[in-house]
């Protein structure tokens, strides 16, 4: 059964410094709250996954957590670059950041391929673009049957598996629904996982087409109201379209980020 713990607590028991970690969520219900804790726990060395990273990401490495980005697109979604990931590549600020760049394809398939427990995927992909010659982990394979040259990808298994959810029940089961990634895949590919929700219920309510998260695959569940934003959580929150377009300017300025690091108490480290 998933223990139900404090945010704080799970981010201090769960991440360690040195592990890779994935924070999922494609638009809607991303675990900003969660990472915001690793920010103030001063976590390093990290070896940050995720499909599509955004703000959240930007400020990971801005704070000097990450060590290697593996990604397959990075932006300020609706807005422009990721200013902080960009000193980080282009000037070691404020630490050298390693990337390793995938498709979005190439990257969900190494999530569902963690979950099933294969060593890799394979997919038809990266035709025509330069990946290959620049990512070490995107090989080639001959199909036995058909002689087809594919793509292959190795199954991500993230240390940690962090997703942001609506609601689990008190045994620790999860529920999620509307705009959904690979929060499932990443669950179940990662050897320790946390749920963040909006609320424990007494009893989940099943919804038609919501993901569900047995209490088996989940490490803990921290109710966390609100832990997605700016993103939204659909039936509690409206995306913040205003904090992104703000992020733009805070993050260009490395005082300006230092100061909003301040402002938003994550400059030190919590009490624990």
């Amino acid at each position: 059964m998933a223990r139900i713990l404090a945010l704080d607590e799970a981010i201090d028991e769960l991440v360690a410094d040195g592990d890779v970690i994935a924070l999922e969520g494609f638009t809607h219900l991303i675990p900003v709250a969660a990472g915001h804790e690793i920010i103030r726990q001063r976590k390093r060395d990290l070896v940050l996954c995720r499909m599509t990273p955004d703000i959240v990401y930007d400020q990971l490495i801005g704070a000097g957590c990450a060590r290697k980005l593996v990604f397959s697109w990075g932006g300020n979604p609706g807005v422009g670059s990721l200013h902080r990931f960009r000193d980080a590549v282009q000037h070691s600020w404020p630490v050298p950041l390693e990337i390793e760049e995938h498709s979005h394809a190439g990257m969900a398939n190494r999530y569902a391929a963690g979950a099933s427990g294969l060593p890799f995927a394979i997919l038809r992909g990266y035709t025509g673009t330069d990946l290959p010659a620049h990512t070490d982990s995107i090989k080639t394979v001959t199909c036995p049957f058909t002689g087809e040259e594919l793509a292959a990808v190795p199954a991500l298994n993230p240390d940690v598996g962090i997703v942001h959810a609506q609601q689990a029940d008190r045994q620790g089961n999860v529920q999620l629904w509307g705009i959904t990634g690979v929060q499932k895949e990443t669950v179940l590919a990662a050897k320790r996982s946390l749920v963040t929700v909006e609320e424990v219920v007494d009893e989940l309510t099943p919804r038609p087409g919501a993901v569900v998260l047995p209490k088996w695959a989940v490490t803990a569940v921290a109710e966390v109201p609100g832990g997605a934003h700016p993103s939204y959580a659909q039936g509690y929150s409206e995306r913040d379209n205003d904090h992104y377009r703000r992020w733009d300017a805070i993050s260009r300025d490395r005082a300006e980020f230092e100061a909003w690091l301040d402002r938003e108490g994550l400059a030190e480290r919590s009490a624990r």
